[in-house]
């Protein structure tokens, strides 16, 4: 008796500058349900353009077909290490794959290639989870996401908001305030400040401006910005992302004023009008580590938090990476850094968040 047929199986890194391999991931991301904006290769050119990262992409193939695949930041950091992280700067793009083998089979060539490449870690961001590896931890604890349906209609959106944030809302539209939304220089300059200001005052270093720019450039209709201001002065924005039917608001953040102004909630219910005006059918409120504010302030518009699954992987012998920023281990940075004036937080702080991913 013949043996039964076995297609060849390959796993390879495809190369993100060569277009026709790019349509062929940009279309299985587009048709895989678990597919994600961080599984793009826009996203992965954009993001290693503007952080100075290299950006990889490994895929399991059966003759000519992709039957797993999983994007890949490699980062450099002086203060927390490299490692391999999938997806860079993002908040999913795990393995993509239908059948737990093909998944396995991937993560032992990632492994391999973290070795090879001096990576003592690695880390994933939802998709199809490690089972049984060794090296391995999975979490499902430490993040929640948290997505919704938008409303049929202005008023019903306004509705479906809880009663004590929609009193919030409510403040925010009965203010002076101007919304706007585009992606030219003005937006992108306002986004910046804006948010710059509202991340040194949590005590984070702000990404490079390029960032922005390489992903608004990438994503072209499928990304924008939401820009909230009080007369002439952008007081709250946000960079949102636009996938299969879903909106993201991204990057956001607020000054001290929007808080008076309550813009920030003025911004989030501009944005799902918005968003339903441009065909989206849900929000996708992205994700909070579990118990903080951002984590309440979701539950607050009436989002259920729904836990993610998040692995991370260390080379044998090598501590395991902490880049956290809720750890006791970086409490005093934090601290220092709130203090910081805005332009000096401005101007070191984009050299550091390249390594945070």
């Amino acid at each position: 008796m013949n043996a039964p047929f076995q297609p060849a199986v390959t796993v390879r890194e495809i190369d993100l500058a060569d277009p026709g391999e790019a349509r062929r991931l940009e279309a299985l991301v587009a048709q895989h349900p678990g597919g994600t904006a961080f599984h793009r290769p826009a996203w992965l050119r954009a993001v290693a353009r503007a952080t100075r990262n290299r950006a990889l992409a490994l895929v399991l193939e059966r003759r000519d077909a992709i039957a797993a695949y999983l994007p890949l930041l490699e980062v450099h950091s002086p203060l927390f290490g490299r490692v391999l992280v999938s997806s860079g700067f993002g908040v999913d793009g795990g393995v993509l794959a239908d059948h737990p083998g093909d998944a396995d089979a991937l993560l032992a060539a990632v492994e391999e290639l973290a070795l090879r490449r001096s990576c003592p870690a690695i880390e994933l961001r939802g998709g199809m989870l490690p089972a049984g590896r060794d090296g391995w931890k999975i979490r499902h604890d430490s993040h929640c996401g948290f997505v919704t349906d938008l409303a049929a209609d202005d008023d019903a959106q306004l509705t479906a908001i809880p009663r004590k944030q929609r009193a919030e809302v409510r403040k925010g539209l009965a203010g002076d305030l101007t919304v706007t939304v585009g992606t030219d220089a003005a937006q992108r300059a306002a986004h910046y400040a804006v948010y710059a200001e509202s991340v040194r005052n949590l005590g984070t270093p702000v990404f490079p401006q390029a960032l922005f720019g390489a992903v608004l450039d990438a994503f072209g209709e499928d990304a924008d910005i939401l820009t909230v201001s009080d007369g002439t002065t952008p007081v709250s924005s946000v960079l949102s992302l636009y996938h299969k039917g879903a909106v993201m608001p991204y990057w956001g953040g607020g000054t001290y004023a929007a808080r008076r102004l309550r813009a920030n909630d003025r911004m989030y219910y501009e944005l799902m009008l918005h968003a339903r005006r441009r065909g989206c059918s849900r929000f996708d409120f992205g994700r909070s580590k579990t118990g903080s504010g951002a984590f309440d302030f979701k539950k607050n518009w009436g989002f259920e938090p729904q836990p993610l699954g998040y692995a991370a992987w260390t080379a044998p012998g090598a501590e395991a990476r902490d880049a956290d920023p809720t750890s006791a281990k970086h409490a005093a940075r934090i601290a220092l850094w709130k203090r910081l004036p805005l332009p000096v937080a401005n101007l070191i702080g984009p050299h550091i968040a390249r390594g945070l991913a």
